[in-house]
């Protein structure tokens, strides 16, 4: 059931590939503009998938925390027993988040492009 969602070797792997091309300056000429908007579209699609798959593993790993924390039967306080949770799931939190600026800027740089576009179009 499990087979549709990436994991996290997977997803920083094609992270690290995404957000080297956005990198990338964008060209102001509006053909190349409109062949980075359909990758990026691409990508803007993929990211919000990537999201979902790095949250779901994110939720896995507060999860196991917890029954962990559960076994060691540990005393702690709500606050304390949360940042031990977050710290046990750093990897996952960090790949949320960057998944999520991913996916952000994907939708930053559309709209930059179709800019460039409606200038062109003017300029006519």
């Amino acid at each position: 059931m499990l087979d549709h969602i990436k994991n996290l070797d997977e997803l920083e792997k094609e992270a690290k590939q995404i957000d080297e091309y956005l990198s990338i300056t964008c060209s102001e000429e509006p053909m190349q503009a409109l062949e980075r908007g359909n990758d990026l579209l691409v990508y803007l699609a993929r990211s919000g998938k990537m999201v979902a798959d790095a949250k779901y593993w994110q939720d896995e790993a507060i999860n196991n925390s917890i029954i962990q924390k559960l076994k060691d039967q540990l005393d702690l306080s709500p606050m304390i027993l949360k940042k031990f949770i977050e710290s046990n799931c750093k990897r996952e939190n960090y790949l949320v988040n960057w998944l999520d600026r991913i996916n952000r800027t994907c939708v930053h740089q559309i709209d930059f492009l179709r800019t460039i576009v409606s200038y062109a179009k003017n300029q006519r």
